[in-house]
């Protein structure tokens, strides 16, 4: 597995989505001055077998014109989004981006990776901590007659009053939150009572299998999504966790890819148009796009990806959908004018580049309309490796701190407890953990006003959302530097957005 955002991921808000949605304006534009392209037909597969995405107007006869080139190019087309003209298409041509970029009516053009396919990222810090049978009956002692046998260990959601909320509003089964990720074990007892199969799928290469269990993870390693799955909507049935709305539906769209781990872009635009297609209100992201930690609008394979993302997601946002995405675990500040990235691309060899977060995005994080998530620990801090930002980050949830915040639980583990493959539990951290309570919230917040609109949705968020402002230190191991800068006040800052969320908030 490579990119879930509970391993390290980052994120931005109004400074950056102001800027990237400028940016974004002026790809028609760039693309309408290319001259007509009448690109010769590939002769030989003179190179590596690659996948690309191919963005061009949405009009159906640009579209048929478009297909054309990209056989004449020789590649070979793997999927059509008509509705956001992007086109999903294989080639071995090394001169296949150029030639279709120089094509009327492409936009944008370009290789979704650096190495070949082969035969057919997420944002967790650290290993899992699986919970032992011996540590489960140590916290089941410590159970209350209203509490589910493992929430004593789930210090997370006291910290956003989420088991309060629930006794109030669990949650709308109206409303379905789909995890993006590495696919979700349905067949857990504490997720099988919520789980929405109509509405998930295997988006894996750019096209939906939604056969059924194709949404299943590939391994018991590859508990990423399963995880996620149950912070969001584990039910209150007596058997193990809870979570943050226990009574709305869940759905697993896959993208990971099954060699790699690492989410490709052609997934990623798959998934958010199923969601939207399959009226899914509410999408979790705990991954950044791979292969490129941040994508630069000045490299034109970088700057298609960004635009096929985008329309994907702003695609389903005009369907009714909000997105949620988490920060990032790199400690870095999206709101600073240079990030030393050493990690791209990260499906070859990286090469150390420095990048400034405001011209290179991190996807889909950084997209406009995106709810970005910084995430804190149980003493409401920022967690050590969260990635913040000023005018970047819109609200923080707990993701978990095993270093410097450490709660009184039975279990006494910073981390967070949730679901795992084959009826297991665990602990991960990182802001994949903190995604998900945020898209919890968000999903009691719909169940409450289930007119609202994405915008009206994050701005309730926002609202009602608990700002301790920024600390008056940040050494977090003591040596006498600070470990991170907080910029702004307590309504809005870089650590936190505008505060933690609130569950108990939202259902009163």
């Amino acid at each position: 597995m490579a990119h879930l955002r509970s391993r390290r991921r980052l994120a931005l808000a109004v400074p950056v989505v102001l800027s990237l949605t400028a940016t974004l304006g002026f790809l028609p534009g760039a693309a309408s001055a290319a001259p007509q392209g009448s690109a010769p037909a590939a002769t030989a597969a003179d190179g590596p077998n690659l996948a690309y995405v191919v963005n061009t107007k949405t009009d159906h006869r640009t579209i048929a014109s478009v297909k054309k080139a990209i056989v004449k190019a020789g590649g070979t087309v793997v999927a059509t989004y008509d509705k956001i003209g992007v086109i999903v298409a294989h080639s071995a041509n090394t001169e296949f981006g150029p030639r279709l970029r120089a094509v009327r009516g492409v936009q944008s053009a370009g290789a979704t990776r650096t190495t070949p396919l082969t035969a057919a990222g997420t944002t967790d810090e650290g290993a899992a901590d699986y919970l032992s049978a011996a540590e489960a009956a140590k916290v089941k002692a410590a159970a209350t007659p209203e509490s589910e046998p493992l929430e004593a260990d789930q210090w997370d959601l006291r910290a956003i009053g989420a088991d309060k909320a629930a006794k109030i509003n669990p949650g709308s089964r109206k409303v379905t939150v789909a995890v993006i990720d590495t696919g979700v074990d349905d067949t857990h007892p504490d997720l099988a009572p919520n789980f929405s199969a109509k509405q998930s799928a295997n988006c894996v290469g750019g096209v939906a299998d939604t056969s059924a269990g194709a949404w299943r993870p590939y391994t018991a390693e590859d508990y990423h999504g399963t995880h996620v799955a149950g912070e969001i909507a584990a039910a209150r049935n007596g058997i193990g966790v809870a979570g943050v709305a226990p009574g709305v539906q869940v759905s697993g769209i896959k993208v990971s890819d099954p060699d790699n781990g690492l989410f490709y872009p052609e997934s990623v635009v798959c998934a958010f148009v199923f969601a939207a297609d399959h009226g899914v209100e509410i999408t979790n992201n705990s991954y950044y796009v791979d292969p490129w930690l941040y994508n630069c609008m000045a490299d034109p394979d970088q700057r298609a990806i960004v635009d096929a993302v985008n329309r994907a997601q702003q695609y389903a946002t005009k369907k009714g959908t909000l997105h949620l995405a988490s920060a990032g675990n790199s400690n870095h500040d999206l709101d600073s004018d240079a990030i030393v990235d050493e990690s791209s691309p990260d499906d070859s060899t990286p090469v150390t580049r420095t990048i400034d977060p405001h011209e290179c995005f991190d996807v889909p994080t950084q997209l406009p309309g995106v709810v970005t998530v910084s995430a804190t620990g149980v003493q409401n801090l920022k967690s050590y490796y969260s990635t913040y930002g000023k005018g970047v980050i819109d609200v923080a949830a707990p993701g978990g701190d095993r270093l410097y915040q450490i709660p009184d639980t039975p279990s006494k583990n910073g981390r967070i407890l949730s679901t795992m493959p084959n009826n297991q539990y665990g602990f991960l951290q990182g802001t994949s953990m903190a995604s998900p309570h945020a898209a919890g919230v968000a999903a009691l917040l719909k169940s409450e006003h289930p007119w609202a609109s994405p915008a009206q949705l994050q701005a309730l968020l926002k609202a009602q959302a608990d700002n301790p402002g920024c600390p008056d230190s940040y050494d977090q191991d003591g040596n006498g530097t600070q470990d991170a800068t907080c910029e702004g006040g307590k309504r809005v800052n870089g650590f936190y957005g505008f505060g933690i969320v609130n569950a108990l908030k939202a259902v009163k």
